[in-house]
């Protein structure tokens, strides 16, 4: 079985979509203490979800364009986050899961733009 560039880019927004879902839904309790041990607000880590979540339903659109703009907006939160991490001298291993979905993220906007040039 061949794996082509649009059977990758499913396959890679569901696993970043799934990732979110059980992190920002299921693991919730953690993301509560991860921002406050960060020292961050409330409003902040609210804002943060509503824009995960919306970013990550827009990995399902059939536009390539919104799909593209869902990947990047999950990629400009995951760079705040590894910053974040940094700032604060986290644990190599407490930033990966961010690096990985940066890395994922930017893989699904980088197929995006493949297949939206002309052929």
């Amino acid at each position: 079985m061949t794996i082509t560039m649009p059977l990758a880019l499913e396959i890679l927004s569901i696993l970043v979509f799934g990732s979110i879902i059980f992190v920002w839904g299921i693991r919730y309790n953690n993301i509560k203490d991860e921002f406050k041990l960060f020292k961050l607000p409330n409003w902040l880590r609210d804002l943060v979800g509503i824009f995960k979540f919306s970013f990550a339903i827009m990995l399902f659109n059939d536009n390539l364009e919104v799909v593209r703009l869902g990947a990047l907006g999950i990629a400009v939160l995951m760079i705040a986050a590894l910053l974040t991490h940094v700032r604060l001298k986290s644990d190599v291993p407490r930033m990966l899961p961010s690096f990985s979905l940066l890395c994922a993220c930017i893989a699904i906007a980088y197929m995006c733009t493949q297949l939206l040039l002309p052929a």
